[in-house]
């Protein structure tokens, strides 16, 4: 099973818009984008709703279905682990195995000790074809790389081998993730993780890296550009590299975690994957259930009275909401409107605070954060949640269509 050159992740957090996302996927390839959908759900998400991947599989199926969709698709075991990857293991042909943890545990002694005389060959003055600066590897750095990923490289090993065990097969789509931690891998650091990676004999696809700046749920980027520019190519040419040195599948690819919504460095993305002829993987996370608020905030009435609750009981919530997602939401708490203010706001003003149209005068990161990790308290709102989807499903969709495709798809691939 091979992933194709673009692909984009598809979060749903209710199991609701399969269809809408599927109609954004088709635009693209009829506008010439030969995208692949992915639809992902982590086992955090599933425990949240009160979920299963079962349900998630039979979202992608019914979709594909339904509008005769005859491309790949794929359903992604979103950040596994060797604690919950069993509940995945029938439902799922991609997984993104997720070693963040594992970073700086140190593997044993002997485990280091191999993988450094490994690298002697790499040691010295390295130079990357295309990368104009050149890389002076010594032992002490190899060592250190070997202290801080190794142990996560072999962990993921352990997994995938665990997976193809239990589906008696390795006909699926591996990715390792790594990127929901503090501080970014450099470049040179992720060829020496591709070496480890290679020498576990793990074909992976796909590899999340955590890139330079801050990658927060649902808002665009924060950071250096330029810097994210340069860090970004010598990723793409590593990978190049790597491929080559040590024999990993040729189709391997950056994915971009918490992708969704990064407009400032879209374009960036954009032209070198069209320099160097190169694919990728963007997760859309939680963005489909940011439009379903925006949706059900546009129809008024009834509607916008559920947003407004949603609203109300994630900022009485707020904190508990926020910790499981510290690493990737930057919510300044003065920003936030009362409910009691949000109380008098208009369908319109509502929807606009929350869509990311980054120039409109009414757009609030903090407030569109805030509803992102939120999805918790819809949930338990239950049916009458439930209700309000499928009450308002034509205006949610176009939400979630347009999203995808206008303020995502065309901004990466046709400007």
């Amino acid at each position: 099973m091979k992933i194709g050159k673009y692909s984009f992740g598809l979060g749903d957090r209710f199991n609701h818009q399969g269809e809408a996302q599927l109609k954004a996927i088709i635009m693209a390839n009829e506008a010439g984008i030969p995208m692949i959908p992915v639809w992902n759900k982590s086992n955090r998400e599933h425990q949240i709703i009160q979920t299963t991947p079962k349900q998630t599989r039979k979202e992608a199926d019914e979709a594909v279905n339904s509008l005769v969709w005859e491309g790949d698709y794929y359903v992604d075991a979103d950040h596994i682990n060797l604690l919950n990857v069993d509940h995945f293991i029938q439902s799922s042909n991609f997984f993104t195995i997720d070693v963040a943890d594992q970073i700086g545990v140190s593997a044993k002694q002997a485990d280091i000790k191999k993988f450094v005389s490994s690298c002697k060959e790499m040691m010295g003055e390295l130079r990357i074809p295309n990368i104009k600066e050149k890389f002076t590897i010594t032992e002490d750095f190899v060592i250190s790389v070997a202290k801080k990923y190794l142990f996560a490289v072999k962990e993921a090993g352990r997994i995938y081998r665990y997976i193809i065990q239990r589906k008696e097969s390795n006909d699926f789509i591996p990715e390792i993730s790594m990127d929901e931690v503090d501080q970014s891998q450099q470049p040179i650091e992720i060829l020496f993780i591709l070496k480890a990676v290679a020498l576990e004999g793990i074909p992976i696809q796909t590899i999340a890296p955590k890139f330079t700046g801050r990658f927060n749920k649902g808002v665009d980027y924060m950071g250096n550009i330029r810097q994210f520019k340069k860090e970004f190519e010598q990723d793409l040419l590593i990978l190049d590299y790597a491929i080559k040195e040590f024999k990993l599948p040729a189709n391997l690819k950056l994915s971009i975690h918490s992708g969704s919504d990064k407009f400032s460095i879209y374009p960036v993305i954009g032209s070198l994957i069209k320099k160097y002829d190169k694919g990728i993987h963007i997760k859309t996370a939680g963005t489909t259930w940011l439009e379903e608020v925006i949706g059900l905030a546009s129809a008024d009435g009834a509607g916008l009275m559920i947003a407004k609750e949603i609203y109300k009981r994630a900022y009485e919530r707020k904190n508990d909401l926020c910790i499981p997602y510290a690493a990737v939401i930057d919510i300044d708490h003065s920003k936030l409107p009362s409910p009691e203010e949000v109380r008098t706001w208009t369908a319109g003003k509502f929807a606009s605070t929350l869509r990311h149209i980054p120039d409109h005068p009414d757009y609030n990161p903090n407030f569109r954060q805030l509803i992102h990790v939120g999805y918790k308290v819809a949930a338990e709102m239950g049916s009458d949640f439930y209700a309000a989807l499928v009450k308002y499903a034509a205006i949610i969709e176009e939400n979630v269509i347009e999203n995808l495709f206008e303020r995502h798809i065309k901004r990466l691939f046709l400007t």
